[in-house]
């Protein structure tokens, strides 16, 4: 028997799922709002959660990092009548189970339902303790965690990984992570520059040449793809390669055999392929730029590292783990921080990501020096300022006078025709005519619309 959480405001949708849940030999619960959902969700552990986009106290999609950060997470199916290509697309990144409409019958419910049960089910069944090296990945955000979650998949099996994300996200940090931790990590990690490859020289440098193949070939040279054979090849920024050198990189992916330069028969090499970009791969296939049938090779496996500006919660965590390698590596005292200092971090929307929080990090460890406090004085003064314009801004920016979020619509249409119909029968003493005229109403509309609020 499994326990199922419906997170719906719709009194008829939710005791329908009840109904059908109960059927079905489960325990269902019923919550109508997103805090009580929350709430029941980290009281008690629950097999699938039935999960709502817009609930009275906002939108359903936002408690999906704490619906997943529970540590056996349920899983999570999106049920809405509002659904949007925008929502389905975060609610999927974001691990959900499935995304769907709600069905004209709610039977339609019952196979979703099912399936997301026998995935639990077989994937508690398979659940065995595996210790994974970070290798320098920091970071306990919910976002964070599941990158490492599929890096610790990619490390146990040996199929080609592609890594996407901004630059300065850490997509080499983990390409080193995977292969460290797979069973090639004691073989060679090759990194090929896509960007950096001279024209005239890629095949020379990815396949190798015999001595004497070209003018000033003194000697044999291996290529990097040889030298990857037994360990891993990493592809960095991937979608810089030409259309030609993409083609005849898809036969080395297939066959695992080339041509080095100048030789008259083909080698192999036993490489695990990893590769990383910045770029959209997929726009870059609709435009011709990419091809399409080498896509589908890299990305047997897909992760996806968000930028630092959607895991904040990660800054802290960050800086002080840099702080201590910083000072380490300057033979310094460790360094203590000013509020003010966490604070400036935080806010900083670092369009560089990682990289940039490091160098940033760097500057003001070398700016303080012997100081064993780091303040916001410390920091590069383009962080500072940019901070300071923020806050300046948001300062003067009027603000709407909400306590959380917008009222919903629907609420707020229901309190305005409230309040018009009581005006409207104080200016018309009660006359009914006068009122249906005035409001541009039937009389059976507005007689409908008293009982509804309850008006005399």
């Amino acid at each position: 028997m499994a326990e199922i959480l419906i997170i719906d405001d719709d009194s008829i949708m939710s005791y329908t799922l009840a109904r059908m849940v109960q059927q079905m030999g489960h325990t269902p619960k019923v919550a109508v709002t997103r805090q009580d959902g929350l709430k029941l969700a980290l009281e008690q552990s629950f097999d699938v959660v039935l999960l709502d986009v817009r609930l009275p106290d906002g939108n359903g999609l936002e408690i999906i990092p704490r619906l997943k950060s529970q540590p056996s997470p349920p899983e999570i199916i999106i049920v809405t009548a509002y659904g949007d290509t925008m929502g389905a697309e975060l609610s999927l990144k974001s691990g959900v189970w499935d995304y769907i409409e709600k069905p004209s019958r709610v039977d339609e419910m019952k196979l979703p339902l099912l399936r997301a049960l026998e995935y639990r089910k077989q994937k508690l069944a398979a659940q065995t303790p595996f210790t994974v090296d970070r290798c320098g990945i920091v970071g306990s955000s919910t976002q964070m965690t599941c990158c490492v979650d599929l890096m610790a998949q990619a490390s146990a099996g040996d199929a080609n990984v592609l890594l996407s994300g901004e630059t300065g996200t850490g997509k080499e940090l983990f390409a080193r992570a995977i292969h460290h931790n797979s069973r090639r990590g004691n073989e060679g990690f090759i990194v090929v520059d896509c960007a950096a490859l001279p024209e005239h020289l890629v095949e020379s440098i990815l396949f190798g040449h015999v001595k004497g193949a070209f003018t000033g070939a003194e000697k044999a040279s291996s290529g990097l793809i040889k030298q990857a054979d037994g360990g891993t090849l990493f592809l960095d920024e991937v979608g810089e390669l030409s259309l030609n050198l993409q083609k005849t990189f898809l036969r080395v992916l297939q066959e695992h055999r080339f041509r080095p330069v100048g030789d008259k028969a083909e080698t192999s090499s036993d490489f695990r392929l990893i590769a990383a970009t910045n770029r959209n791969l997929d726009q870059m296939t609709q435009k011709g730029l990419f091809r399409a049938d080498l896509l589908h090779r890299l990305r047997t496996l897909s992760i996806e590292l968000p930028p630092l500006r959607e895991r904040k919660p990660d800054i802290k965590e960050l800086v002080l783990h840099h702080v201590a390698q910083l000072c380490a590596k300057y033979n310094l005292e460790s360094k203590g921080f000013a509020p003010e200092f966490l604070d400036t971090m935080a806010n900083y929307p670092w369009p560089g990501n990682v990289r940039e929080l490091v160098n940033a990090l760097e500057s003001a460890v070398s700016a303080a020096s012997q100081e064993p406090i780091l303040f916001p004085v410390h920091l590069p003064p383009a962080i500072r300022t940019h901070v300071a314009i923020a806050s300046m801004k948001e300062a003067t920016t009027p603000s709407v006078p909400i306590t959380d979020k917008l009222p919903r619509l629907k609420n707020l249409i229901d309190e305005t025709r409230k309040e018009y119909l009581r005006e409207l029968f104080k200016q018309t003493d009660g006359n009914v005519v006068k009122a249906c005229k005035i409001a541009g109403l039937s009389r059976a509309s507005l007689y409908n619309y008293l009982k509804k609020y309850e008006i005399d």
